[in-house]
């Protein structure tokens, strides 16, 4: 999660000045969500489920493709000319029974909006089954839960009909227990059909947990980075806590910003932001490549890509990965990673040689807030 975490910052204050010049469309957006901004901030393939006790049950897939990059122009370089490639990975994950997971933050609406154009756009029977998870936008001014439902419809708008799932985005330093009243608000009004967190602690995720169960509601999920470069959730104890609760486990960023895609060198780092991330990384060289190396002799096995490795490593972990893809080609290559499921003895190298790995972000460096300043409870650590 920290991947994304030093960057929100930064994209934060692109949007808000970006905005304010914006067209008339983007304006509008400004004035009904409130400033967005680009935050993105198992070894077998079984399919994950969710039972209330006023709804039917939820399965994902157990694979989604993260759609942060549909949209945001910062980080990822969106192209409105390239939508037509962006329809095409659509139709292609849907052909593959992929979910796709996104946020009102993303692009200011547009991620959203792609989605429920695509969706709109293909045959009811293929329609009708394709599944999206948004989230909502934690920001300081939100304060009530109607800015909860009030958000959810908006997103519901833009994506045509009521969200799979509807996830808090980030915690905030207050209001959080309002927020978690929103979302039970969302579901009992139809608008979302589950609801669950995205980068919450142990603490906060018991919380909130136990606040939908006194209305007869699951949480049903927590979405946190995780990663073989980013291994905090196994070492905290947050991933053994989700599973306790029956709290499925989206992990954003399997690979970690495109550093386990083997794409990267020394010498030929990716631009922008990510750049920082890629020096930090080669301050110990020899340990980062050690695992790129473990990654693609296993990847050898199995006739895959070193980014089907990363996938598959966070799917042996009792996760749903969602790798983001902007092109078919990351596309194909995300999804085949069901085509085959790694060995423990694979899951054993790559956690040997994960753990050697510095230089990545670590959580003391996120800007979220560590507990909510009323209540004193613990909203992140990891």
């Amino acid at each position: 999660m920290i991947v994304v975490l030093l960057l929100l910052f930064v994209a934060t204050c692109h949007h808000v000045c970006d905005a304010l010049s914006a067209t008339p469309s983007r304006r509008d957006f400004l004035e009904t969500s409130i400033i967005s901004s680009t935050i993105a901030v198992a070894s077998s393939p079984a399919v994950a489920t969710t039972t209330s006790s006023s709804s039917s049950p939820l399965t994902l897939p157990p694979l989604g493709l993260g759609a942060w990059a549909w949209g945001d122009s910062l980080f990822w370089g969106y192209d409105p000319r390239k939508d037509d490639e962006l329809k095409e990975v659509f139709d292609y994950a849907v052909s593959k029974n992929a979910f796709f997971d996104t946020a009102e933050a993303y692009g200011l609406g547009r991620s959203e909006e792609l989605l429920g154009k695509f969706r709109n756009a293909a045959p009811k029977e293929e329609g009708d089954k394709v599944m999206i998870a948004s989230k909502f936008a934690a920001y300081p001014w939100r304060t009530k839960r109607g800015d909860v439902v009030k958000a959810c419809a908006a997103s519901v708008k833009r994506l045509g009909q009521p969200i799979d799932l509807y996830q808090i985005h980030f915690p905030n330093a207050w209001a959080n227990e309002e927020y978690w009243e929103g979302l039970g608000d969302a579901f009992d009004q139809g608008l979302v059909k589950a609801v669950g967190v995205s980068n919450y602690g142990i603490d906060a995720m018991h919380a909130c947990h136990a606040k939908l169960a006194s209305r007869g509601i699951n949480l049903y999920s927590n979405q946190i980075q995780m990663s073989l470069l980013y291994r905090w959730p196994l070492e905290n104890g947050l991933l053994d806590a989700c599973k306790e609760l029956d709290v499925k486990v989206l992990s954003y960023s399997p690979l970690a910003l495109g550093f386990l895609t083997g794409k990267y060198r020394k010498d030929s780092l990716p631009s922008g932001p990510r750049s920082k991330i890629g020096t930090r990384l080669y301050e110990d060289p020899e340990a980062y490549e050690n695992l790129l190396g473990v990654m693609k002799d296993i990847a050898g096995k199995y006739d895959a890509a070193p980014s089907q490795v990363a996938v598959n490593w966070a799917r042996a972990k009792g996760t749903i990965p969602i790798p983001g893809a902007r092109t078919i080609n990351q596309a194909k290559q995300n999804l085949a990673a069901l085509e085959w499921t790694m060995t423990k003895a694979d899951e054993m190298r790559l956690d040997e040689a994960s753990v050697m790995v510095t230089g990545f972000v670590t959580p003391d460096a996120s800007p979220f807030p560590p507990k909510d300043i009323n209540t004193g409870l613990k909203m992140f650590d990891s």
